[in-house]
């Protein structure tokens, strides 16, 4: 595995001046922010938030790979990324590394819930390149303005997860451990099947109805089982499973798309790689995350991939619920094979 520690320090300096300026623009632009910039086919619509941090990006790693060519992909960039620094020869990357400058755009727009920035590196293999070859990972909050704590989290693979919380009025940082929940039920926690947008949101609600009636059984009367939380951000989610405030949660959006098809609704927005580029965090913490029928999560290292996945708090959770799950999704016709 090639060494990516010496990139840790700079990663973090500059994820920390990204959202530092996303968070004074949203001061100086508020009602600006959700403003359409682009909204053409083919990919998530671009906000005015979105493009607020791209210059810092680019910008951050033209410096980082003054030493290193690389390659950075991500949403808001031209597709199949830039090579930096720019003029240098695409065969002298030594990284590809895949970004999403705002996670959670339209939860900080209207300054509802913290954003993150993701970034995830891994070592050149050209087109080849997946999710599986990151070896570096950083997520860092972008909170909203009323909140005066953000967290950044880090992870080189096989080295654990590390975090710290910075105090963004005195500028003082603790130390952030991981605590992932321990329990083997969803009963009485957060347990999210993911469903954002309109167009098949019936279907992921049937789903979600029968996985939760077949795990929990019969629920007194005046009583919640278990409770849901869409945060519409992937670092976000994966986040929440690691703090421990959630349980399980599957985005299954790509397994509806025929469902879509079939009332003559275009393709959906969906989960991409970019947007789980802080994975490998959430590994080093414990977190099982898979695809729905049960393989190692892994995705292209692009930005148009649709990408389905889940994720359990732990192993034990992950051997009660994964084949109530699975079977779940095979009578609802979302995965083949007999129910």
């Amino acid at each position: 595995m090639i060494d990516a520690g010496h990139l840790l320090a700079p990663l973090l300096a500059l994820h920390e001046r990204i959202r530092d300026h996303v968070l004074a623009q949203c001061r100086e632009r508020a009602r600006e922010m959700a403003v359409v910039a682009d909204a053409s086919p083919g990919g998530d619509t671009i906000y005015a938030l979105d493009r607020v941090g791209e210059p810092a990006l680019v910008e951050g790693f033209e410096a980082i790979a003054r030493h290193e060519p690389l390659r950075l992909i991500g949403e808001g960039l031209p597709e199949g990324g830039v090579v930096l620094p720019r003029g240098a020869p695409e065969r002298d990357c030594r990284w590809r590394v895949l970004v999403d400058p705002i996670d959670g755009t339209r939860g900080l727009m209207y300054q509802k819930r913290s954003a993150w920035i993701l970034t995830g590196v891994a070592p050149d293999r050209g087109g080849d390149t997946r999710l599986r070859d990151i070896v570096l990972a950083v997520q860092t909050e972008i909170p909203t303005l009323k909140q005066h704590l953000a967290d950044q989290l880090w992870s080189l693979r096989g080295g654990g997860a590390h975090g710290r919380r910075a105090n963004l009025t005195t500028g003082a940082s603790e130390p952030l451990g991981f605590h992932p929940a321990t329990a083997d039920t969803i009963a009485h926690g957060f347990a999210t099947v993911v469903r954002f947008f309109p167009g098949a949101r019936d279907v992921l609600a049937a789903l979600d109805d029968d996985l939760a009636q077949l795990l929990l059984g019969p629920v007194p009367p005046g009583q919640a089982g278990c409770f849901e939380d869409q945060y519409a951000s992937t670092g976000g989610q994966l986040y929440e499973l690691m703090a421990g405030h959630d349980r399980f949660i599957a985005d299954l959006r790509p397994l509806v798309a025929g469902v879509r098809e079939s009332r003559g609704l275009p393709r959906g927005l969906c989960c991409h790689p970019y947007d789980l580029a802080s994975a490998l965090i959430a590994e080093e913490a414990g977190i099982e995350l898979t695809t729905p029928d049960g393989g190692l999560l892994d995705a292209p290292l692009d930005v148009a991939s649709d990408v389905a996945w889940v994720g359990y708090a732990n192993r034990l959770l992950r051997e009660r619920v994964e084949p109530v799950l699975q079977g779940a999704l095979r009578r609802h016709g979302l995965l083949p094979g007999p129910p």
